[in-house]
């Protein structure tokens, strides 16, 4: 019997976040749901509506009518993806977790694949490229930004070629400041929840995603990296590329690595392992 004839037997949250998304969030919603219940036996979705001043609270409500999964938790004033992320990750009250973006930029087709894995690792993380095959340090280092930066990857890495540049130079950034080996920081990443509930939250906007990875990397923890392609936009409005929000984001990284990196204030650093498959191996 194959993974996708039988649902998996342990407890999934599935968590998200919404400002304004009244166009999107009705069929986010029953599109998750369906994909859920397809590949799980036990369930929740905890969605925090980040204060939104649109129709997005009441649609959700409604939907709890027809979805009795859904969990809706409403922010008291609008406080952006950080805060909004660290809310869902502790209201969650399943054995694993995992979010979603409301746009669906990332294909999670292979869910249930991907909650297998997390009976045998702390983390899965996805990743929107095939690792680079160099044998040298040196050659791999090269090979991976010429590809990064290779008009093939950007066009498949985001909505627009501007935005795939954006997302680039901070992967780049976070990845030479602290060292880290992972090959994306951005993207679906699935835990085991007690594990991301008991770290520490210190980023105040999309950094914390790269902040989790890392703290998870240093703790020792075992890491799989799978395929997850990004799904462009078809509609609605993105916010992770506003100024405000690259500028919150770029703010936490270099204060993050002073305080982790230049004063050493990071604690005890186990390196975890970080096991990556291709596609045909799940």
């Amino acid at each position: 019997m194959s993974l996708s004839d039988r649902k998996f037997d342990r407890g999934i949250s599935a968590l998200c976040w919404a400002y304004n998304e009244e166009i999107l969030i009705r069929d986010f919603l029953i599109r998750l749901n369906s994909l859920l219940s397809e590949c799980a036996e036990d369930y929740e979705i905890v969605v925090v509506d980040d204060c939104s001043t649109d129709g997005t609270n009441e649609i959700v409500r409604k939907m709890q009518e027809e979805i009795p999964q859904i969990r809706l938790v409403r922010n008291e004033t609008n406080l952006n993806v950080g805060y909004s992320c660290r809310r869902a990750i502790m209201e969650s009250r399943k054995e694993f977790l995992f979010w979603q973006t409301i746009d669906w930029a990332y294909d999670i087709s292979d869910l249930r694949n991907h909650l297998e894995l997390l009976k045998d690792h702390d983390v899965v993380a996805g990743v929107r490229r095939a690792p680079v095959k160099q044998r040298s340090v040196v050659g791999k280092a090269l090979a991976g930004m010429l590809f990064l930066l290779s008009k093939r990857h950007l066009t498949k890495r985001s909505d627009t070629v501007s935005k795939a540049l954006v997302s680039v130079c901070n992967y780049m950034l976070i990845r030479v400041l602290f060292g880290v080996p992972l090959s994306d920081f951005q993207n679906v990443v699935f835990y085991r929840t007690d594990f991301v509930q008991n770290m520490e939250f210190e980023g105040k906007g999309s950094f914390l995603n790269p902040e989790l990875l890392i703290k998870a990397y240093w703790s020792g923890a075992s890491i799989v990296e799978v395929p997850i392609s990004f799904i462009p936009r078809t509609a609605g409005e993105a916010k992770g590329t506003r100024f405000k929000a690259i500028f919150t984001s770029v703010k936490d990284v270099f204060r993050l690595w002073f305080k982790w990196i230049v004063l050493g204030r990071r604690g005890p650093v186990n390196k975890g392992t970080i096991r990556r498959l291709e596609r045909v191996e799940q």
